[in-house]
């Protein structure tokens, strides 16, 4: 079937078909395209053009009214298949508790996972469901998706089962990973754990085919250099490709070893020197950046200029998790990007869209209008500029979402 957006007042984030990602001054830049169609067939971006060259065969057609369309946004790092609430801790963190007191008492990630274990998997889908359509709704087109709150063989395969059905059953791109090094499971001592995730648990999740991706939270009072050396050979061996948890909280070295185990990314970066700019140039691993996070634990914004101002590429994500960052809002996090982190609208366009598309590797897919890749759009409200977007950053904008050409 042939569907064909009229009346576009700019086509935004366009690129030619094989630039997967952008770095240094390219993040400075985006294709655009004034008074423009769209064209959609199979679910796939056939062709656009300005409005006088529209085609008159499509099935369909469908009113920008003046409009924007860019591609919907890419999330590269949530926790979203999670159980319940920790409201509870957000009251501690109000009264001045930081992240790892609340962890040393036995909540955070601990807490999760103990909700966790007693949620039967159909509930799970359930309320991950629910986060899931919530972010389609604010223009989300493609989500990575981790375990790590099981903690125990059984309930991480749990928590990727969840996953592999979100995958089957939702319009969006979604793309798993295992996080089982998320934080040591009650009852276990560290080394113990550290076995049961490389011995156990990474080859029981192999076998059932349930990951894309390996991560450990490589990070201050989490896991060590040399425990995430073990967890990323383990890895590797059964075909997961890293993607790691670095410098949230302490300069960890977590980016280091990940560029040893060429990560496909590096995510957090909360605290950053520049021996970790300096360990990512010239390399495919992206840095990744979590506003979210920042925003509400009250932690450093990542270093992005610096990065982009050294060559370097850089994607933001939302890091949609009960704790730290419980929005998955990436309109949001452009805005950040643009507030806080002091991006340029543009550059933190091309973080939450083609750069955070790489991030997960399906910037083949998705990520930049593109002929030939899958026509996951966003058509906006009128606006007269790209900036409205992130600087009005409550104002409804969105007119109209479409997943693999299907509105929803």
């Amino acid at each position: 079937m042939k569907t064909c957006i009229k009346n576009i007042r700019e086509i935004v984030g366009i690129l030619p078909q094989g630039v997967l990602r952008k770095q240094g001054a390219e993040m400075n830049e985006t294709g655009t395209l004034q008074d423009a169609y769209l064209l959609i067939e199979d679910g796939r971006i056939a062709a656009f053009g300005g409005m006088q060259d529209m085609p008159a065969d499509a099935e369909k057609y469908i009113d920008a009214e003046g409009g924007m369309v860019l591609p919907s946004f890419c999330d590269s790092h949530t926790h979203i298949v999670y159980a319940g609430s920790r409201d509870g801790e957000f009251l501690d963190k109000i009264n001045g508790l930081s992240y790892e007191e609340i962890a040393r008492r036995g909540g955070g990630i601990l807490n999760s996972s103990d909700r966790l274990h007693e949620t039967s998997e159909e509930e799970l889908y359930r309320q991950s469901m629910e986060r899931v359509n919530e972010m389609i709704s604010k223009g989300t087109g493609a989500i990575e998706i981790k375990s790590g709150y099981g903690l125990r063989t059984e309930d991480e395969l749990k928590m990727l089962r969840v996953i592999r059905r979100i995958k089957e059953t939702c319009p969006a791109l979604v793309k798993a990973t295992f996080l089982g090094a998320h934080a040591v499971g009650r009852g276990y001592g560290h080394e113990e754990y550290v076995r049961l995730v490389c011995e156990e648990m990474i080859p029981a999740v192999a076998k059932e085919g349930l990951a894309d991706f390996v991560d450990v939270f490589c990070d201050e009072g989490f896991f060590t250099v040399d425990d995430t050396d073990r967890i990323l050979d383990a890895g590797a061996k059964h075909g997961l490709r890293p993607k790691i948890h670095a410098n949230e909280l302490e300069v960890s070295g977590g980016v280091q070893i990940g560029v040893k185990h060429h990560a496909l990314s590096v995510d957090h970066l909360e605290k950053t020197t520049d021996a970790e700019i300096e360990a990512l140039r010239g390399l495919d691993t992206m840095p990744t950046m979590l506003p979210g996070s920042s925003f509400f634990l009250g932690l450093p914004y990542g270093r992005a200029k610096d990065y982009i101002n050294a060559g370097l590429g850089v994607a933001l994500a939302s890091d949609y998790n009960p704790g730290s960052s419980p929005s998955g809002d990436m309109r949001f996090v452009w805005a950040m990007g643009c507030i806080r982190m002091r991006l340029t609208p543009v550059q933190a366009f091309n973080a939450v869209t083609i750069n955070s598309a790489y991030a997960m590797g399906i910037s083949d897919e998705v990520g930049s209008i593109t002929i030939g890749k899958r026509a996951n759009l966003i058509v906006t409200r009128p606006l007269h500029s790209l900036t409205m977007i992130p600087y009005h950053y409550q104002t409804p904008w969105i007119h109209l979402r479409l997943l693999s050409g299907v509105p929803c």
